[in-house]
Formats: structure tokens, C-alpha cells, sequence
């Protein structure tokens, strides 16, 4: 995959069109619904309260996205989340950029403030090499396990 063809933006609800917000959801559908087996309401009413939406498009494809909240919105901290890549895409170094990047911005939005994020505990040290510390216990969440992480600044 060449970086060239990658073209990333940082858009709030408002400014999606209707072809990257269809395939926000589209992707995020493939992934946490039909890949993880998981029935769940992906759509939950927060993607256009005071969010950001970062995301990956190639010819027009999204392939990676992610959406993060202020403090206070989602939880006391900044809140990242929806955080996937398409898996036509993964082994890339994909989702590794989405984070450095998603991160990035948060402190540019939010500076000096942490960041939580409710981490598929599969993906644990993918997470940890970011900064990320476990602060709770595994949990259930749509039968999946997940653990809450907290990034300091």
C-alpha cells in the first residue's frame, strides 16, 4: 500500500459527506459487527455530539478510522474510540499511523489532558506501545472482553 494513495482527514460530524460518513459506518460495521460476530448498535447516537472523526480513505475507500470526544463527554478524560482497520489492510503499519495520529490531534484539541480509551483486550499491548496503562479489571462489553486505558500526558 502506498502511502501516496492515502488520504487522511479530520472532519467533525457536520463535515462528513454522506460517502465517507456511509463508509465510516460501513467499515466499522465489517469489523465490529460482521468480523466480531458481535450484534451491537454501532450507531449509538454519539458520533455527532462535539466529536472528531479521523480517518484513512484510499480511492475513495475508507479503510481506517476512529473518532475521539472532549473531556467529559464520554468519560472525565478525553475519549478515543470506533478505532479499527479494514482487514484487507492490516499489517500495514495502518493502524499504528491511525493512532499516532488520532493521538496527535487529541493533544493538539485537548493539550495536557489523558486520554481513556475501553481497549478489546486482545489488543492490549498494541495499546500499551502507545503510552496506555490498564486501570480496570476485564470486562464484558457485547461479549467481548475489554479493559479501560488511560493514556497521561
Amino acid at each position: 500500500m502506498s502511502a501516496t494513495n492515502q488520504h487522511w482527514h479530520l472532519k467533525t460530524f457536520d463535515e462528513l459527506t454522506n460517502q465517507e460518513l456511509y463508509g465510516i459506518l460501513q467499515l466499522r460495521t465489517e469489523v465490529f459487527v460482521v468480523e466480531q460476530t458481535c450484534v451491537f448498535q454501532d450507531m449509538d447516537g454519539k458520533d455527532d455530539q462535539d466529536c472528531q472523526h479521523v480517518f484513512c480513505e484510499i480511492d475513495g475507500k475508507v479503510i481506517a478510522c476512529a473518532r475521539f470526544f472532549p473531556p467529559g463527554v464520554m468519560y472525565q478524560e478525553a475519549a478515543l474510540g470506533r478505532i479499527c482497520t479494514s482487514p484487507a489492510h492490516r499489517g500495514t503499519g495502518l493502524g499504528k499511523e491511525l493512532m499516532n495520529r488520532s493521538i496527535a490531534e487529541m493533544e493538539r484539541f485537548f493539550p495536557n489532558q489523558p486520554i481513556r480509551i475501553g481497549a478489546q483486550t486482545y489488543l492490549n499491548e498494541f495499546y500499551k506501545s502507545f503510552g496506555f496503562v490498564n486501570v480496570s479489571d476485564v470486562y464484558l462489553e457485547d461479549g467481548i472482553e475489554h479493559v479501560e486505558m488511560v493514556k497521561t500526558p
